[in-house]
Protein backbone atom coordinates (compact mmCIF):
# COMPACT_ATOMS: atom_id res chain seq x y z
CA UNK A 1 0.00 0.00 0.00
CA UNK A 2 0.91 3.42 -0.78
CA UNK A 3 0.68 5.72 2.43
CA UNK A 4 0.41 9.56 1.40
CA UNK A 5 3.51 11.47 1.25
CA UNK A 6 2.04 14.58 3.19
CA UNK A 7 1.93 12.34 6.09
CA UNK A 8 3.64 14.44 9.33
CA UNK A 9 6.87 13.11 10.61
CA UNK A 10 5.23 11.46 13.59
CA UNK A 11 2.13 10.00 11.41
CA UNK A 12 5.02 8.70 8.95
CA UNK A 13 7.06 6.93 11.94
CA UNK A 14 3.96 5.47 13.47
CA UNK A 15 2.94 4.13 9.91
CA UNK A 16 6.88 3.27 9.64
CA UNK A 17 6.01 0.53 13.13
CA UNK A 18 2.45 -0.55 11.94
CA UNK A 19 4.73 -1.96 8.26
CA UNK A 20 7.21 -3.35 10.93
CA UNK A 21 4.44 -5.38 12.72
CA UNK A 22 2.85 -6.65 9.63
CA UNK A 23 6.52 -7.94 7.69
CA UNK A 24 8.60 -7.82 10.49
CA UNK A 25 11.61 -6.32 8.79
CA UNK A 26 11.52 -3.19 6.18
CA UNK A 27 13.96 -1.66 3.88
CA UNK A 28 15.23 1.58 3.63
CA UNK A 29 14.18 1.71 -0.24
CA UNK A 30 11.35 0.35 0.53
CA UNK A 31 10.07 2.82 3.12
CA UNK A 32 11.44 6.05 0.37
CA UNK A 33 9.19 4.32 -2.00
CA UNK A 34 6.51 3.75 0.13
CA UNK A 35 5.98 7.16 1.65
CA UNK A 36 7.57 9.69 -0.86
CA UNK A 37 10.45 10.28 0.60
CA UNK A 38 14.26 10.28 0.16
CA UNK A 39 16.38 7.34 1.42
CA UNK A 40 18.25 9.89 3.89
CA UNK A 41 14.70 10.83 5.20
CA UNK A 42 14.18 7.45 5.58
CA UNK A 43 16.99 6.58 7.18
CA UNK A 44 16.61 9.33 9.63
CA UNK A 45 13.30 7.94 10.32
CA UNK A 46 14.47 4.50 11.50
CA UNK A 47 17.40 5.66 13.14
CA UNK A 48 15.32 7.97 15.35
CA UNK A 49 12.44 5.20 15.74
CA UNK A 50 16.23 2.17 16.94
CA UNK A 51 16.98 5.69 19.55
CA UNK A 52 13.40 5.57 20.75
CA UNK A 53 14.04 1.77 21.49
CA UNK A 54 11.26 0.62 18.67
CA UNK A 55 13.23 -1.15 16.34
CA UNK A 56 16.27 -2.47 15.90
CA UNK A 57 18.58 -1.11 12.89
CA UNK A 58 20.02 -3.23 10.49
CA UNK A 59 22.27 -2.58 7.25
CA UNK A 60 19.71 -1.29 5.22
CA UNK A 61 16.94 -1.05 6.81
CA UNK A 62 15.00 -2.71 10.49
CA UNK A 63 13.68 -5.09 12.01
CA UNK A 64 11.21 -5.37 15.09
CA UNK A 65 12.02 -5.77 18.13
CA UNK A 66 10.79 -9.40 18.58
CA UNK A 67 13.16 -10.70 15.75
CA UNK A 68 16.11 -9.08 17.61
CA UNK A 69 17.17 -12.52 18.44
CA UNK A 70 17.25 -13.47 14.85
CA UNK A 71 18.57 -11.48 12.55
CA UNK A 72 20.31 -13.46 9.78
CA UNK A 73 23.79 -13.66 8.86
CA UNK A 74 22.71 -12.93 5.35
CA UNK A 75 20.69 -9.72 6.66
CA UNK A 76 23.50 -8.26 8.39
CA UNK A 77 25.69 -8.61 5.52
CA UNK A 78 23.71 -8.20 2.61
CA UNK A 79 25.40 -4.53 2.07
CA UNK A 80 28.91 -6.09 2.43
CA UNK A 81 31.02 -5.18 -0.47
CA UNK A 82 27.82 -5.37 -3.00
CA UNK A 83 29.29 -4.04 -5.87
CA UNK A 84 32.09 -7.01 -5.97
CA UNK A 85 29.35 -9.35 -5.81
CA UNK A 86 27.36 -7.67 -8.32
CA UNK A 87 29.77 -7.75 -10.91
CA UNK A 88 30.85 -11.21 -10.20
CA UNK A 89 26.89 -12.38 -10.39
CA UNK A 90 26.86 -10.66 -13.75
CA UNK A 91 30.01 -12.04 -14.69
CA UNK A 92 28.97 -15.69 -13.49
CA UNK A 93 25.58 -15.28 -14.69
CA UNK A 94 27.05 -15.66 -18.27
CA UNK A 95 27.95 -19.07 -17.79
CA UNK A 96 24.21 -20.42 -17.22
CA UNK A 97 22.76 -21.39 -20.28
CA UNK A 98 18.58 -21.30 -20.32
CA UNK A 99 17.18 -24.82 -19.17
CA UNK A 100 20.51 -25.71 -16.73
CA UNK A 101 20.14 -27.27 -13.57
CA UNK A 102 22.27 -25.41 -11.02
CA UNK A 103 23.76 -26.33 -7.26
CA UNK A 104 23.59 -23.09 -5.61
CA UNK A 105 25.30 -22.27 -2.38
CA UNK A 106 24.01 -20.14 0.24
CA UNK A 107 25.39 -16.92 1.12
CA UNK A 108 24.72 -13.35 -0.22
CA UNK A 109 27.57 -13.80 -3.12
CA UNK A 110 25.00 -16.64 -4.25
CA UNK A 111 21.76 -14.84 -3.30
CA UNK A 112 23.34 -11.84 -5.58
CA UNK A 113 24.25 -14.67 -8.34
CA UNK A 114 20.33 -15.97 -8.00
CA UNK A 115 18.88 -12.38 -8.63
CA UNK A 116 21.71 -12.08 -11.95
CA UNK A 117 19.43 -15.19 -13.25
CA UNK A 118 16.87 -13.22 -14.24
CA UNK A 119 17.05 -13.38 -17.98
CA UNK A 120 17.55 -17.42 -18.29
CA UNK A 121 14.60 -19.60 -18.28
CA UNK A 122 13.62 -23.01 -17.45
CA UNK A 123 16.20 -23.26 -15.06
CA UNK A 124 16.13 -25.72 -11.89
CA UNK A 125 18.34 -24.43 -9.10
CA UNK A 126 18.79 -26.84 -6.23
CA UNK A 127 20.06 -25.19 -3.11
CA UNK A 128 19.94 -25.16 0.64
CA UNK A 129 19.55 -21.83 1.22
CA UNK A 130 16.08 -20.65 2.00
CA UNK A 131 15.95 -16.63 1.00
CA UNK A 132 17.40 -18.29 -2.40
CA UNK A 133 14.74 -20.82 -2.82
CA UNK A 134 12.14 -17.65 -1.77
CA UNK A 135 13.78 -15.66 -4.39
CA UNK A 136 13.26 -18.29 -7.06
CA UNK A 137 9.89 -18.92 -6.23
CA UNK A 138 8.65 -15.27 -6.12
CA UNK A 139 10.60 -13.38 -8.92
CA UNK A 140 11.61 -16.08 -11.30
CA UNK A 141 8.27 -18.18 -12.42
CA UNK A 142 9.89 -19.71 -15.29
CA UNK A 143 12.12 -21.80 -13.43
CA UNK A 144 11.81 -24.67 -10.86
CA UNK A 145 13.47 -24.27 -7.19
CA UNK A 146 14.26 -27.76 -5.49
CA UNK A 147 15.00 -27.08 -1.35
CA UNK A 148 17.06 -29.17 0.26
CA UNK A 149 16.11 -30.73 3.40
CA UNK A 150 18.30 -31.11 6.65
CA UNK A 151 18.72 -29.12 10.24
CA UNK A 152 18.03 -25.49 9.60
CA UNK A 153 21.15 -23.50 11.20
CA UNK A 154 20.06 -20.80 13.32
CA UNK A 155 20.00 -17.13 12.02
CA UNK A 156 21.84 -18.77 9.16
CA UNK A 157 19.04 -19.48 7.11
CA UNK A 158 20.54 -22.50 5.31
CA UNK A 159 19.65 -26.63 5.81
CA UNK A 160 22.61 -29.14 6.69
CA UNK A 161 23.57 -32.40 7.76
CA UNK A 162 22.89 -36.10 6.84
CA UNK A 163 19.46 -35.35 4.90
CA UNK A 164 20.92 -32.81 2.67
CA UNK A 165 23.73 -34.97 1.79
CA UNK A 166 21.69 -37.84 1.24
CA UNK A 167 19.55 -35.59 -1.36
CA UNK A 168 22.47 -34.42 -2.95
CA UNK A 169 24.15 -37.95 -3.16
CA UNK A 170 21.27 -38.69 -5.49
CA UNK A 171 21.44 -35.95 -7.55
CA UNK A 172 23.76 -34.74 -10.81
CA UNK A 173 23.40 -31.38 -11.67
CA UNK A 174 24.93 -29.48 -14.80
CA UNK A 175 26.70 -26.44 -13.38
CA UNK A 176 27.57 -25.98 -9.46
CA UNK A 177 28.39 -22.19 -8.01
CA UNK A 178 29.92 -22.05 -4.68
CA UNK A 179 31.07 -19.18 -2.06
CA UNK A 180 33.59 -19.97 0.20
CA UNK A 181 34.53 -18.11 3.41
CA UNK A 182 37.97 -17.44 2.23
CA UNK A 183 40.76 -18.47 0.07
CA UNK A 184 44.44 -19.62 2.03
CA UNK A 185 47.31 -19.36 -0.32
CA UNK A 186 48.50 -23.11 0.10
CA UNK A 187 45.33 -24.46 1.96
CA UNK A 188 42.81 -23.78 -0.96
CA UNK A 189 38.95 -22.76 -0.40
CA UNK A 190 37.80 -22.61 3.42
CA UNK A 191 34.99 -22.36 5.77
CA UNK A 192 34.22 -22.16 9.33
CA UNK A 193 31.29 -24.05 9.87
CA UNK A 194 31.64 -28.00 9.29
CA UNK A 195 28.43 -29.04 8.44
CA UNK A 196 28.34 -25.83 5.61
CA UNK A 197 31.86 -27.58 4.27
CA UNK A 198 30.47 -30.89 4.54
CA UNK A 199 27.56 -29.22 2.27
CA UNK A 200 29.64 -27.35 -0.19
CA UNK A 201 31.70 -30.61 -1.09
CA UNK A 202 28.51 -32.15 -1.69
CA UNK A 203 27.40 -29.58 -4.01
CA UNK A 204 30.95 -30.14 -5.68
CA UNK A 205 30.80 -33.66 -6.13
CA UNK A 206 27.11 -33.46 -7.58
CA UNK A 207 28.08 -31.55 -10.51
CA UNK A 208 29.02 -31.82 -14.01
CA UNK A 209 31.15 -28.39 -14.01
CA UNK A 210 31.84 -26.48 -11.04
CA UNK A 211 32.70 -22.53 -10.69
CA UNK A 212 33.70 -20.81 -7.71
CA UNK A 213 32.36 -16.84 -7.24
CA UNK A 214 34.43 -14.66 -4.22
CA UNK A 215 35.46 -11.22 -3.90
CA UNK A 216 39.05 -10.12 -3.41
CA UNK A 217 38.30 -8.94 -0.08
CA UNK A 218 38.29 -12.67 1.11
CA UNK A 219 41.88 -13.53 -0.89
CA UNK A 220 43.87 -14.22 2.65
CA UNK A 221 41.09 -13.98 4.83
CA UNK A 222 40.64 -16.57 7.60
CA UNK A 223 38.58 -19.75 7.68
CA UNK A 224 39.14 -22.93 9.58
CA UNK A 225 38.21 -25.87 7.31
CA UNK A 226 39.28 -27.01 4.01
CA UNK A 227 36.69 -27.82 1.49
CA UNK A 228 38.16 -27.34 -1.93
CA UNK A 229 41.49 -26.54 -3.70
CA UNK A 230 41.67 -24.32 -6.80
CA UNK A 231 42.27 -27.45 -9.19
CA UNK A 232 38.06 -28.65 -8.01
CA UNK A 233 36.64 -25.89 -10.29
CA UNK A 234 36.62 -25.39 -13.90
CA UNK A 235 36.81 -21.74 -12.99
CA UNK A 236 37.38 -19.02 -10.50
CA UNK A 237 35.33 -15.88 -10.83
CA UNK A 238 36.07 -12.73 -9.29
CA UNK A 239 35.89 -9.01 -8.81
CA UNK A 240 39.67 -8.39 -9.15
CA UNK A 241 42.45 -10.21 -8.39
CA UNK A 242 44.57 -7.25 -7.47
CA UNK A 243 48.04 -9.09 -6.42
CA UNK A 244 47.82 -12.10 -8.74
CA UNK A 245 47.34 -14.41 -5.66
CA UNK A 246 45.16 -16.49 -7.23
CA UNK A 247 46.31 -16.31 -10.90
CA UNK A 248 49.63 -17.35 -9.58
CA UNK A 249 48.11 -20.46 -8.01
CA UNK A 250 45.97 -21.43 -11.38
CA UNK A 251 49.51 -21.55 -13.13
CA UNK A 252 50.02 -24.98 -14.94
CA UNK A 253 46.51 -26.00 -14.27
CA UNK A 254 43.42 -26.20 -15.73
CA UNK A 255 41.29 -23.86 -14.03
CA UNK A 256 40.35 -20.68 -15.57
CA UNK A 257 40.38 -17.14 -13.42
CA UNK A 258 37.61 -14.79 -14.74
CA UNK A 259 37.48 -11.08 -13.62
CA UNK A 260 34.89 -8.50 -14.20
CA UNK A 261 35.89 -6.68 -16.57
CA UNK A 262 38.73 -8.44 -18.31
CA UNK A 263 36.29 -9.32 -21.24
CA UNK A 264 34.03 -12.24 -22.34
CA UNK A 265 33.17 -15.26 -19.65
CA UNK A 266 31.57 -17.51 -22.44
CA UNK A 267 28.80 -19.71 -22.32
CA UNK A 268 29.22 -22.29 -19.86
CA UNK A 269 27.73 -24.91 -21.95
Amino acid sequence: MIHDPDLSLEERRAAILTLLEGESSVRVSQLAQTFGVSLVTARTDLDALERDGKLRRTHGGAVSLSRQLTVSVQEQRVNVNVAAKRAIATLAARLVDDGDSLLLDSGTTALEFARALSTRSSLTIVTADLTIAEYVDRSMPGSDVVLLGGLLRKAHRYTSGPLALSALSALHGDKAFLCPGAYVLGRGFMTDYQSMAQLKRGLLDAAGKRYCLIDASKVGAGGLLHFADTTDFDAIVMDEDPDGVVAAALEGTATRLLCAGDGDAGEGS
